[in-house]
C-alpha cells in the first residue's frame, strides 16, 4: 500500500503529529498472553487521548515473534481499538528481522489493517532492506539507539532513506543530540520535510525535542523544523499527562519565547524516565520499569517477560519509588483509578 492510499485524517494526524506509544505486553504468572489487561491497556491509551498505538515494538517484546505471539497481539489491539473508538487512531505495527521477515510481516499488519511499519533499521543492506519493505506498507523509520541494539547511522543515510517516496516518518531515538541532527540533516537535503514527519523517540529529552525549532542550514538557506510528536516507549506509562505535556509543547511553537516552567519540566521528565528505563543499568530493566508502573496502577498483574532474564535490575525498584514520589503530581493515577474497571470488563 502507497500512503497515498491511507485514510485521509490519519494519513493527516501523522504528518500534523500525535501521541503514539510503545504497546506493552501483559503476561500472566505463566509468561502467557494477559487478554483482558491487554484489552485494557489499548483502551486506556485510547481513553487518554492517544492519536494512535505501536504495537509489536521493542515495548512489546521482539521476542513475541518467537512464540507465535506476533499476529495475535496485533489483531487484539486492531480489534480492541475499532470497538472502542471512532475517531481516527493511526496503527503502526513493529518491523523487524531479514528483508523476507519484515516483508512477510508487513504484509500481515496490512491485512490486519495497520496504517504504517516502524521498521527497525539493522539490516546489513539497509537501503536495499528499507525499499523492499516499502513496496508493501508504509514506512516509519527507526534510529534504535546502540545500547538496545541499534546500528549508528549517518545523515547521508537518512537523506536516501527519506528519498524513498513510501516512507512517512522517521522515529529519531538515538539518545544522542549530534545523531539527531543527522537525522534533521538527511531528511532536509532529500529535500522530505513536507512529507516525512519527524516523530521524537529521544526518552532523554522529550519536551525539548517536541518544543523547540530546530534550524537546517544549506548553502546559507535556512529551514526551520519541529518534530511532528513522539512515539516513545516512556509514554506507556502516565499517558494521560503525557498527552497534556504535548499539547503543552505544540502551544509553544506559537510564541515567541519558551517559559522556563516547560524547560524545567524537560528536566523532571528524563528524571522519571531515568528509574522507569534503568538507565543506570544500560536499559537492561527498560519493559520491566514500564510493567512496574502499570502493574502498581492495576493495569498489569506483574512484571513479566517472556525472556525470564529480562526484569527490574538491582537498585531499579527504589529508583521508582523514588521518582514516583518527587513527581507524582506527573502521575495520572487518579485517571486510570477513575476508569480500570471499565478497561477490564
Amino acid at each position: 500500500m502507497h500512503h497515498s492510499e491511507m485514510k485521509s485524517d490519519v494519513r493527516r494526524l501523522i504528518a500534523e503529529g500525535t501521541v503514539i506509544p510503545a504497546h506493552p505486553l501483559a503476561l500472566d504468572a505463566n509468561r502467557a498472553l494477559d487478554t483482558t489487561h491487554q484489552r485494557a491497556l489499548t483502551r486506556y491509551y485510547i481513553d487518554a487521548g492517544a492519536g494512535g498505538l505501536a504495537v509489536g515494538v521493542h515495548t512489546t517484546q521482539f521476542e513475541i515473534r518467537d512464540v507465535g505471539l506476533y499476529k495475535p497481539v496485533l489483531e487484539l489491539a486492531a480489534q480492541t481499538a475499532a470497538a472502542w473508538t471512532k475517531r481516527p487512531l493511526a496503527l503502526v505495527a513493529g518491523l523487524c528481522g531479514s528483508t523476507q521477515q519484515a516483508v512477510a510481516e508487513a504484509k500481515i499488519a496490512l491485512g490486519i489493517g495497520y496504517h504504517a511499519g516502524l521498521l527497525s533499521l539493522a539490516a546489513d543492506e539497509i537501503i536495499a532492506h528499507c525499499e523492499a519493505v516499502a513496496r508493501e506498507i508504509p514506512l516509519v523509520g527507526f534510529y534504535l539507539q546502540p545500547a538496545v541494539g541499534g546500528v549508528i547511522l549517518s545523515a547521508d543515510f537518512w537523506r536516501r532513506f527519506a528519498a524513498i517516496d513510501n516512507v512517512i516518518a522517521i522515529k529519531i531515538a538515538p539518545f544522542n543530540r549530534y545523531r539527531t541532527l543527522d537525522v534533521l540533516r538527511g531528511v532536509s537535503a532529500a529535500g522530505a520535510l513536507d512529507r516525512v514527519a519527524l516523530y521524537t523517540g529521544n526518552d532523554d529529552h522529550i519536551l525539548l525535542d517536541l518544543a523547540l525549532p530546530f534550524d537546517l542550514r544549506d548553502r546559507g538557506v535556512t529551514t526551520r523544523t519541529y518534530f511532528s510528536g513522539g512515539l516513545l516507549g516512556h509514554w506507556s506509562v502516565w499517558t494521560a499527562t503525557a498527552i497534556k505535556q504535548f499539547e503543552m509543547c505544540r502551544a509553544a511553537r506559537n510564541k515567541e519565547t519558551v517559559s522556563a516552567d516547560l524547560l524545567a519540566l524537560d528536566a523532571r521528565v528524563t528524571d522519571c524516565n531515568s528509574a522507569f528505563f534503568d538507565v543506570a543499568n544500560n536499559f537492561h530493566g527498560c519493559i520491566a520499569g514500564c510493567h512496574e508502573i502499570l502493574r502498581r496502577q492495576g493495569l498489569m498483574q506483574g512484571l513479566w517477560c517472556l525472556d525470564p532474564a529480562e526484569g527490574l535490575s538491582p537498585g531499579q525498584m527504589q529508583e521508582i519509588d523514588r521518582v514516583c514520589r518527587e513527581h507524582a503530581d506527573l502521575s495520572d493515577d487518579a485517571f486510570v483509578a477513575d476508569h480500570l474497571q471499565k478497561w477490564l470488563a
